[in-house]
């Protein structure tokens, strides 16, 4: 079990989930809160290129590969043929934070903001389903919700909807509100 507050973002492709998270990250730190994030990918997705060192690494048979350098650090863990990890997993291996945001993950239990948009690859609201839906954040008016409504651009309301679900602590003094 995470140690961290987490809080996620769900919807469908193209629901504006990735800008919502980082303008949160951004409120969140602008607040003085340390955050990290988990995103979830669908596909296949590699964040190496062929020919690199570590992706030579990868390529000849580590089971993990760490890039470190003087500004960040990465740890890749190639799953060969294991499964995908469970999000509590992948969130036991985070250090500490004030606050975890997870990209994502719709059928996990946690805690979500579901986004909407109008353009979005479906439209069927996942909130009937999904009692983890706290709240919804769209580019136009649902009809019929019960759930708080944030438009998809009222980031300080939605991050202080967050704050408050999760029971994130005030920052440390001198850090702007």
């Amino acid at each position: 079990m995470s140690q961290n507050r987490v809080f996620g973002i769900t919807g469908w492709k193209n629901s504006g989930k990735t800008q919502l998270v980082t303008r949160l990250v951004a409120e969140f730190t602008r607040r003085g809160y340390k955050v990290s994030t988990v995103k979830h990918a669908h596909h296949n997705f590699d964040i190496d290129r062929p020919g690199a060192d570590s992706y030579r690494h990868r390529e000849a048979g580590a089971s993990e590969v760490a890039l470190v350098s003087g500004r960040r650090w990465a740890l890749m863990h190639e799953l060969r043929e294991e499964l995908e990890p469970p999000l509590e997993e992948i969130l036991s291996r985070l250090a500490p934070c004030d606050l975890v945001l997870i990209e994502g993950y719709k059928r996990e239990h946690h805690p979500k903001i579901e986004a909407r948009r109008v353009d979005a690859s479906n439209t069927a609201p996942l909130a009937v389903e999904d009692p983890n839906i706290l709240a919804i954040a769209a580019d136009h008016a649902p009809e019929g919700e019960s759930l708080p409504l944030f438009d998809l651009d009222d980031v300080p309301g939605m991050a202080d909807f967050i704050a408050n679900a999760v029971d994130l602590p005030q920052p440390a003094e001198g850090v702007l509100p």
